[in-house]
């Protein structure tokens, strides 16, 4: 076949035509036009031809498309000369010069601060929010050279307390026109974002305000993006303090928030059987879904590269195949991430920071296998799985059964707006919970192996033991708990690979009822064998006195002396705590007796 041509101009009609979920994620039958959402937040950004726009939309949603739709009209109409696109990661800065280029506008994603200006064959360039802040005089000059529009994706990043969010600000203040892009339009901390209206409310605290909203649950009930299945995974602990003590506790179990945060790193640790578990698990999932989708592949977000290695290492005893592994933000890794992205290849393994930046529509189980647990890292870490290619794909995504993640994955529909004038929660300002800027900052350098929820020399891991907790969807709760590999973790593994959100509810209520009804069958079936042992029990201690007797008689020996003796044989305590077998034999040592055996 062909390749299709690239326009040589920029053309709001190829934009229209672009898949509404650039690249390579258009839902079924929806190719060649835009999304209803796109389309109406269109013609609101039409009606109202503002310098500021903040669109929020969920994750797989389709913010590029509608982006570079205004773009494409903006230079048509002569209103902007140059596009600037701002992205938190050097692999979506490609990201975006590909779907550009499909519509004819030229983007630069190459463009070094040491060049001064983008060469004349390109309409602008794509920046990171780090190369901004590295010389925001030059792209501030470079903006106030001629009518720009500058696109912030992911926005959120520039928060003004942040040297991103004041470089934001210095180098695009004179800018034509901002077109600024969410998924997830708040941020753990109280910092302003750049360019976002503030309103304050009747609490007196100040709410970031959209231009326009499509946030997961329209997405969900449009088929936009697939329902999220997470299977939670608790287990034993054990771990060594600094102290020197050993302490031992049930990952998910009420405890204070720094033994929460040492039984949360037992279970990450790749040395315990926690991490090999979950992640067969996941594998087995993987398969189930692979049966309808034959290409569907995995990510495990990890928390540094030395868990990341590990974590591919058992990956790779458990499948057969070395996973691909994805460390840093540089070109090496977004060539990984497009050849995994191309492929079908089973597992990917990627440190924390570079979760928004991976990009994969066949990402349909996920592995949630770091301690960071803000609402913002967490709902873009889900962002990576939802994006639907075909009707009835659903994601799975697995995690630890922490009290901070349950809440986060129990509210995946909840709209947020980031909020001002609040304050931080101890939570939020707490270890386990890392400001945004640390994270993003770090997508553009190496990761510190010791960075995770405790200082390195303060904790040992000596044991973790995963098992099976119950499965969350929709604000529901499912399934009554199982070891590794039982048929109760099995019903929730085997799921078909292709449901549509109310499937996906009915069976697993399904397979809840099924299993609180064997349970209430075995429940039953011990009761009875229980009642019966009972019986068998006080047969035997009658027929067990009535020898003794007899023998103490015959002997005349006293009966508390038999007694003695029959426990010496057998073993076992007094009458009444006996098991039915050591009250068995000690009947048969007594016949024994009258017969003549000793």
């Amino acid at each position: 076949m062909p390749a299709t041509p690239v326009p040589q101009a920029a053309s709001s009609a190829a934009a229209s035509h672009l898949s509404p979920s650039f690249p390579r994620r258009a839902p079924w039958g929806t190719a060649s036009k835009l999304r209803a959402w796109q389309a109406e937040a269109l013609e609101t950004y039409r009606a109202r031809s503002p310098r500021d726009f903040l669109a929020v939309a969920t994750p797989g949603a389709g913010k590029t498309t509608f982006a570079l739709r205004i773009a494409t009209e903006l230079l048509e109409q002569g209103t902007v000369r140059r596009i600037t696109v701002v992205a938190p990661t050097e692999h979506l800065k490609h990201q975006w010069a590909d779907a550009a280029a499909r519509v004819g506008v030229r983007l630069d994603p190459n463009f070094k601060n040491s060049q001064g200006r983008h060469g004349a064959q390109y309409d602008g360039v794509a920046l990171t929010y780090a190369q901004v802040a590295a010389n925001p005089a030059l792209h501030m000059a470079r903006t106030e050279a001629a009518r720009t529009l500058v696109i912030l994706d992911e926005v959120h990043h520039g928060g003004d307390a942040l040297s991103w969010g004041e470089a934001i600000r210095e180098a695009f203040e004179g800018a034509t026109r901002r077109l600024a892009l969410t998924g997830t339009p708040f941020r753990s901390d109280t910092a302003p974002i750049p360019f976002v209206v503030y309103d304050r409310g009747m609490d007196g605290i100040r709410r970031s305000s959209a231009d326009y909203t499509y946030g997961y649950g329209d997405a969900l009930r449009d088929g936009v993006v697939r329902p999220v299945i997470f299977l939670t995974y608790s287990g034993q602990m054990r771990w060594r303090t600094k102290a020197g003590d050993e302490v031992s506790a049930r990952l998910g179990e009420a405890m204070t928030k720094d033994m929460t945060a040492q039984a949360w790193r037992s279970a990450l640790d790749p040395n315990g059987e926690w991490v090999p578990s979950v992640l067969a698990a996941a594998d087995k999932r993987l398969s189930e879904v692979r049966r309808a989708v034959p290409d569907a592949g995995g990510l495990v977000i990890a928390t540094d590269q030395t868990d990341a290695r590990a974590y591919a290492g058992h990956l790779a005893r458990i499948t057969g195949q070395s996973p691909v592994v994805v460390l840093s933000d540089d070109d090496g890794a977004s060539k990984r991430i497009d050849e995994f992205s191309d492929g079908d290849d089973r597992w990917m393994v990627a440190v924390r920071m570079v979760s928004e930046g991976v990009d994969v529509p066949r990402l349909a189980v996920g592995v949630y296998a770091t301690s960071t647990s803000t609402p913002l890292f967490f709902a873009q870490a889900v962002g990576r799985f939802v994006r639907a290619r075909r009707r009835g794909e659903t994601a799975s995504v697995f995690l630890p059964s922490v009290g901070p993640l349950l809440d986060l994955a129990n509210t995946l529909e909840l709209e947020r707006d980031h909020a001002l004038d609040r304050p931080l929660t101890s939570e939020e300002q707490g270890d386990m919970y890392n400001p945004e800027d640390a994270l993003m900052a770090a997508a553009n350098r190496e990761e510190k192996a010791s960075d995770g929820l405790a200082d390195q020399g303060s904790f040992e891991m000596l044991e973790s033991q995963a098992s099976f907790d119950r499965v969350l969807f929709d604000g529901g709760e499912f399934g009554t708990g199982g070891d590794v590999g039982s048929d109760e973790e099995l019903d929730f593994l085997g799921l078909p690979g292709l449901l549509d959100a109310d499937q996906v509810t009915t069976l697993l209520k399904q397979r809840q009822a099924s299993q609180l009804s064997g349970k209430g069958k075995a429940a039953q079936q011990a009761a009875e064998r229980s009642e019966l042992e009972h019986r068998r029990a006080a047969d035997l201690r009658k027929e067990l006195s009535q020898l003794v007797s007899a023998w103490a008689r015959r002997s005349g020996q006293p009966h508390g002396s038999v007694h003695n003796e029959l426990r010496r044989r057998s073993g076992g305590p007094e009458v009444p705590l006996a098991s039915i077998d050591q009250l068995t034999q000690r009947v048969e040592v007594v016949r024994g007796w009258f017969v003549g055996k000793k």
